[in-house]
């Protein structure tokens, strides 16, 4: 079975795709600058533990396992993984001191393909109407937006003229049955500590439950290499409503009044709770001025490689 570098393996992401590669007989050699509950419990499993910053570690760590590796999993940095809500600019900064030298390592270590997490942020809001597509626009506009632009750009720019395949996963905000933070987002106005919906909450959300991201990290690494190689949308195959969202949280006991609110202009500018400056550093900021523009995120190039058959009436 095929052998996996992985970074952030602590985190939550981590921690599901572990549970897979292993049940999968794969062998997994993992970092984070934190333990977890995998570590002596599998002989195809190796944990060392270290900040992804350390050049020096991470690197030997690389070098000693090449016969192992074929493909690099690299989710450090990545927000539900093990960064919290808040992106600080020293966060920004370890990212790009870590990409600086670790795509290096990893190209050096003669692995076949780098699979690194973005996210559909780097899209921001389009214009119009129409599915975002890996063709779209980007832009840096918040920290977290720009952090992981410049990791995919750093990530093309080292391996030209190698035979690594390069992989972008773009990842909606990630949810499970159970942590549904992201979900709660759009429909919670935190300043008032109340559940919301405009109308019968038809309105809906992309979104991209965690086992539709493993189910396509698993399809990554069972294709031969070169055949696969870019950027792909990893989003569920259809939004999930506003509707969808409360009665799920009511079914799990998490959610109490909802009240209905005005689609006024004055109404959606009042929730924003700490005004627009808050989008720079938080990636769950929510301009709930354009609740209504429903952009789906096209995930047509990544269904190529897997089903993405989960969504919140199936996940758990």
């Amino acid at each position: 079975m095929a052998g996996i570098f992985l970074t952030g393996a602590s985190g939550m992401i981590g921690m599901y795709l572990t549970s897979n590669l292993l049940k999968k007989q794969h062998k997994v050699i993992a970092i984070d600058s934190k333990p977890n509950d995998f570590v002596g419990k599998d002989p195809n499993y190796t944990f060392i533990q270290c900040d992804i910053t350390d050049k020096s570690a991470v690197s030997e760590l690389l070098d000693k396992y090449h016969n192992d590796i074929q493909t690099v999993v690299h989710l450090a940095y990545s927000v539900d993984n093990d960064i919290d809500s808040f992106v600080t600019d020293d966060e920004v900064k370890g990212s790009k001191a870590c990409d600086k030298y670790f795509y290096r390592a990893a190209i050096n270590a003669r692995v076949k393909n780098i699979i690194i997490l973005s996210t559909t942020q780097v899209y921001g809001n389009p214009k119009g109407r129409e599915p975002i597509r890996e063709t779209g626009a980007t832009k840096s506009y918040s920290n977290y937006a720009g952090m992981k632009l410049d990791s995919e750009k750093t990530l093309f720019k080292e391996i030209k003229k190698t035979a690594v395949v390069p992989v972008i996963a773009r990842v909606a905000p990630i949810y499970t049955s159970e942590y549904t933070q992201n979900l709660r987002d759009k429909i919670y106005d935190q300043k008032d500590d109340v559940a919301f919906i405009y109308k019968d909450g038809e309105y809906g959300f992309s979104f991209c439950c965690v086992f539709n991201l493993i189910d396509f990290i698993n399809g990554i690494i069972n294709i031969p290499p070169g055949r696969y190689d870019g950027t792909y949308n990893i989003a569920d195959t259809r939004q999930i409503t506003a509707t969808e969202i409360l009665e799920h949280e009511r079914a799990h006991h998490r959610i109490g009044a909802v009240i209905q609110r005005s689609m006024t202009g004055d109404a959606l500018k009042s929730m924003v709770p700490l005004g627009k400056n808050r989008q720079k550093t938080d990636y769950r900021y929510f301009d709930p001025s354009t609740i209504f523009s429903n952009w789906n995120i096209d995930n047509t190039k990544a269904q190529r490689i897997a089903t993405f058959r989960w969504n919140l009436s199936n996940t758990k």
